[in-house]
Formats: C-alpha cells, sequence, structure tokens
C-alpha cells in the first residue's frame, strides 16, 4: 500500500525525494501518513481538497481486501 501512495503521490510533486509514508497498525484499522515537502502540500490537497479525496478513494479501494479500515493522513 505504501508504494501506491507513492506511485500516486510522485508524479504531484516538485520534490518526489521528499515524499515519506509511515504507516502504523491498530488493533482494527492502519493509518497510514503521507509526508511531502512543504511546498507541496497544497498540489497534494488540491483545490477544496479534491486531489486528496482523489488518493483516499484509490486507496481505501486498495484496501478492500483486508479486514481492516484504512485511513490516509496528509502531514
Amino acid at each position: 500500500m505504501k508504494s501506491l501512495i507513492e506511485t500516486i503521490v510522485e508524479p504531484l510533486v516538485d520534490h518526489p525525494d521528499a515524499i515519506d509514508v509511515r504507516e502504523k497498525e491498530e488493533e482494527n484499522k492502519i493509518v497510514y501518513h503521507l509526508h511531502v515537502h512543504e511546498n507541496d502540500v497544497g498540489k497534494v490537497i488540491g483545490k477544496n481538497g479534491r486531489i486528496a479525496k482523489s488518493v483516499r478513494t484509490v486507496v481505501y479501494a486498495a484496501g478492500m481486501k483486508s479486514n481492516k479500515k484504512i485511513y490516509l493522513d496528509i502531514m
């Protein structure tokens, strides 16, 4: 899942080397924390959060196989 998030976000940012995805697994959920360069945060979120919503939709759909709820936080 981490590689999927990186693959989606990499073309959107100017500093792809600054992409960092961390995974935190709990009893019934998995939280992915996406860190990008401070100048790229707006590009990942998009106007009115449209890009962030689209990325989350893809990640949630890919995570449907697991029995755990998937969350994506953009830091």
